[in-house]
């Protein structure tokens, strides 16, 4: 990062996007008056409760409370940061994301991109022009590449030789920095060399075509054989997919996808017409990976060796979807023969066979159950009872919903028992909210409460004339908020109608959620304009009561006279 987004950009931006746009792309929302509506995603419901409004940029749900802004929706449903969601929100509206200058900030990663794709242009001009690149074209070739697939991935060649790439970038001080902090160089005894030399390379690309790292494979007999880019400000292996952006490229619309373990697997399998391969970098799925995936689309498939290794590297990935299985989703798991990856089996069967392979993939319930299964006698009651007992904790991780209710139903099933002794007392994730979730209610509604929660509500109460003001300095907890909220929306007429703007100048600061308590809460009326004044005007008398108090106070401490009492009670408030 290198600095604070400004808030005037994050206002612009939410401007700029429509909600109803961004949602409807996920969720099929129905017009229903002046709103839209579908079935929360963020809990479990047969009723619309999600409602989605074009006037003020804001989603709510009134099932679970589940609310907020574009970016806020970014953030809960694709599982983004706030910075991602911002950034991904800025490619859709062609502009740049501004930054703050801080001492604090941190490095600027925009020529860290710059390098690393000045790098990829270099290995791809390499791969067709260096006099030692033949024995790589040769490799390639006789792994069945054609030089489409090679552009469409941009494969390229890392020469031999310490400083390849250094010379082409340049040597300067800055230019080096910046090849360090891509993790293309490596620095030993005050000497700098390339990472990578020798080698073919596969560019690591982000979600928004970006490259971030690298993978290289060796042609020689050195090890590693596979050799990635180090973690940088730009490159998170345990976030990024390799293929993820190329199938995007290739495909309208992307049915499923296929987990494999290499580089190569998911060329291979470009190659072949399979073109929704992806591949992790050099570590186990991850959450990360998986919402990712399951952002792009509902149904992931896991390719693994046949042999126990890959079985045990398949139940290490189920284990890490299962909390992750929500409604819709559906996880499962592909077997090779022994000997066998998707670059050499696609190559021997043909598409064809292998896409069969595919959709006779094992589910993610027949897999579990049948994995559990080889550890106990499922020919005995007490084998059965073992087996119960193993499942019901990794069932426990599924969200609550319809898949969760399915699994214990057969695991009823399975061991002769009925579904109601097997479910678990685990409550529910604090972050899966349950169907029917009680809304907030805040009681007593102070005039300060009241007044915060009809200006959350109805933001364009800010602009109303002849407001109260003096009620500002009134000594009473809420008051300073609801004065800084007043100003913010008078200050920035947009966001009276941008609810979704509005909330998020308050995401990062501790008030935010106590606002979003109030934004939730049940109001006893919809005579909004004449309750905000009410509770202004109740706010103003209690500051005169507060400010006699003060004075009489002083006097029966005989700090002032009674002669200055009345005078000073007559100059505040004539008539009194």
């Amino acid at each position: 990062m290198a600095g604070k987004i400004p808030s005037t950009f994050i206002d612009d931006l939410l401007n700029r996007c429509d909600i109803v746009d961004l949602i409807n792309s996920r969720i099929p929302l129905k017009k229903a008056g002046k709103d839209f509506q579908a079935c929360c995603p963020f809990h479990d419901e047969k009723t619309p409760s999600f409602t989605v409004s074009q006037e003020k940029q804001f989603y709510h749900c009134f099932g679970c409370s589940a609310h907020g802004s574009a970016i806020g929706f970014l953030m809960d449903y694709d599982n983004m940061s706030f910075i991602e969601a911002i950034e991904e929100l800025a490619h859709q509206a062609g502009v740049e994301v501004p930054r703050e200058g801080s001492q604090d900030s941190g490095p600027d990663c925009r020529p860290l991109y710059s390098a690393l794709e000045q790098a990829s242009h270099y290995y791809t001009e390499q791969l067709r022009s260096h006099p030692q690149a033949s024995h790589a074209v040769t490799y390639l070739k006789q792994r069945g590449l054609s030089g489409e697939i090679a552009r469409d991935f941009n494969i390229g060649y890392a020469p031999p030789g310490w400083d390849n790439l250094i010379k082409h970038q340049g040597k300067d001080a800055h230019t080096t920095k910046q090849l360090r902090e891509s993790g293309m160089t490596l620095e030993s005894e005050n000497r700098c060399y390339d990472r990578f030399r020798d080698r073919i390379m596969f560019p690591i690309r982000d979600h928004r075509g970006r490259t971030v790292g690298f993978g290289g494979r060796i042609l020689g007999d050195e090890k590693p054989k596979y050799l990635n880019s180090p973690e940088t400000p730009v490159f998170h292996k345990g976030r990024e997919l390799y293929g993820l952006y190329e199938a995007h490229k290739a495909l309208r619309k992307i049915k499923r996808l296929l987990v494999v373990e290499g580089y190569m697997d998911v060329v291979a399998l470009a190659q072949f017409g399979i073109r929704y391969a992806v591949a992790t970098l050099g570590t186990a799925t991850t959450p990360d990976h998986l919402e990712r995936i399951f952002r792009t689309t509902p149904e992931v498939i896991f390719c693994f060796d046949g042999d126990r290794a890959g079985r045990d590297a398949g139940w290490k990935a189920l284990n890490t979807a299962l909390p992750l299985m929500r409604e819709g989703r559906e996880a499962r798991f592909l077997f090779l023969p022994d000997g066998e990856d998707p670059d050499t089996l696609i190559r021997k069967e043909g598409t064809e066979t292998f896409e069969q392979r595919i959709q006779n993939a094992t589910p993610l319930s027949q897999f579990l159950f049948d994995k559990l299964a080889e550890q106990v006698d499922m020919s005995s009651l007490d084998g059965r009872a073992r087996l119960a007992e193993l499942a019901k904790p990794l069932i426990a991780k599924l969200p609550q919903g319809v898949f969760h209710e399915m699994m214990l139903k057969a695991l009823s099933e399975l061991v002769g028992l009925n579904s109601v002794h097997l479910k678990t007392q685990t409550p529910p994730s604090s972050n899966t909210p349950t169907r029917g979730a009680k809304r907030s209610t805040l009681q007593p509604m102070t005039p300060v409460r009241l007044a915060i929660t009809l200006l959350l509500k109805q933001p364009e109460l800010a602009q109303l004339p002849n407001l109260p003001t003096q009620w500002k300095t009134l000594e009473k907890p809420g008051v300073d908020l609801l004065t800084e909220l007043l100003d913010t929306i008078q200050k920035n007429p947009s966001l009276a109608t941008n609810k979704g703007a509005l909330f998020e100048r308050w995401r990062d600061r501790k008030e935010g959620k106590y606002l979003s308590k109030l934004a939730n809460s049940d109001l006893p009326t919809q005579e909004y304009t004449a309750e905000f004044r009410d509770a202004l005007t109740h706010l103003q008398k209690q500051l005169e009561e507060q400010s006699q108090d003060l004075l009489l106070k002083q006097y029966q401490e005989g700090s002032i006279t009674e002669e200055q009492y009345k005078e000073r009670l007559r100059q505040q408030y004539p008539g009194k």
